[in-house]
């Protein structure tokens, strides 16, 4: 069992929540906001995507991250920076022209993903390890072996931490490789990804054998959507990891309660303490994850 837990909280994420919720921020002032009172509540990490202020869609305008991350850190708030690094692997199909790219889609390079963290120099960005089958229809997230290893040499070059976003079992043996070529340094840092689909399910013995396939000195954490979030936290504790809660995976509390991300990370808590551990506090996940603390 984890004794001293990160809880990390991913604020909005990129899909479709808008619409479904009040709660989801949106604006650079809204998602910082929303940074600020996760940390208040105790998370130690905040994973930040951005979105189009006018339209709630996801966006990769470097100008938005920068405006987020400078708005946390005036208020002065102690918290590590996690961005995210995967927008820009969309390709959407047609399923009865597969060389046809239907809206939604957003394809670039993986060093094209890349340019909010050459700008901002987070503590940390995401690496997502794999191609996968996002969801019904013939919606790909397309991340190559070539695409990875360029956007991994790069981000050590930077030195980030990359989180490795892990979906399916072949992605962590892919990043097993990246490690064995040296293209991430330790303590490598894992993020398993459960319950999207169609990627591994949220199921407790496929977590176990995710985490039996890590590497030696790995730091981790897990998590599930919707209502398997905070079963979640447990599972992951008990395992030996850390924990991930936030609108971006799960908009309730409970059925017809919806949540805000504070709310959330105050959950979270309640149940680390439940179990007998403890909450991490931001300079004591920089040591876990080998970070260095940034102006």
């Amino acid at each position: 069992m984890t004794e001293n837990v990160i809880i990390t909280c991913a604020l909005t994420g990129a899909g479709d929540t808008v619409r479904k919720s009040p709660h989801v921020p949106v604006t650079p002032e809204q998602i910082a906001r929303n940074a600020v009172e996760a940390a208040a509540a105790g998370a130690a990490v905040v994973h930040i995507h951005v979105r189009d202020p006018e339209t709630g869609d996801p966006s990769r305008d470097p100008k938005l991250y920068r405006e987020v991350v400078e708005r946390v850190k005036e208020t002065g708030t102690d918290v590590v920076i996690n961005l995210t690094a995967g927008m820009g692997g969309d390709l959407v199909i047609d399923p009865h022209d597969p060389l046809t790219h239907l809206p939604g889609t957003d394809l670039v390079g993986g060093l094209e993903r890349l340019p909010h963290v050459e700008d901002l120099l987070p503590d940390i960005c995401t690496l997502d390890c794999g191609s996968l089958n996002f969801g019904d229809g013939s919606n790909l997230y397309v991340s190559t072996p070539d695409m990875l290893r360029a956007g991994a040499r790069r981000i050590q070059e930077l030195g980030v931490r990359p989180e490795l976003e892990i979906f399916d079992t072949g992605q962590l043996w892919f990043a097993k490789q990246l490690l064995a070529e040296g293209l991430l340094d330790a303590p490598t840092v894992f993020q398993l990804c459960m319950g999207v689909p169609w990627g591994a399910p949220a199921d407790p013995g496929v977590l176990q054998s995710m985490v039996n396939m890590l590497p030696d000195g790995a730091r981790w954490a897990s998590f599930a959507l919707g209502r398997m979030q905070m079963p979640w936290v447990a599972q992951s504790i008990l395992l030996g990891g850390h924990v991930r809660v936030g609108l971006e995976d799960n908009l309730y509390l409970g059925k017809g309660n919806k949540a805000t991300n504070a709310q959330l990370v105050e959950r979270a808590v309640t149940l680390t303490e439940a179990i007998g551990a403890r909450v991490a506090t931001p300079d004591e996940a920089r040591v876990t994850l080998g970070l260095k603390k940034r102006k």
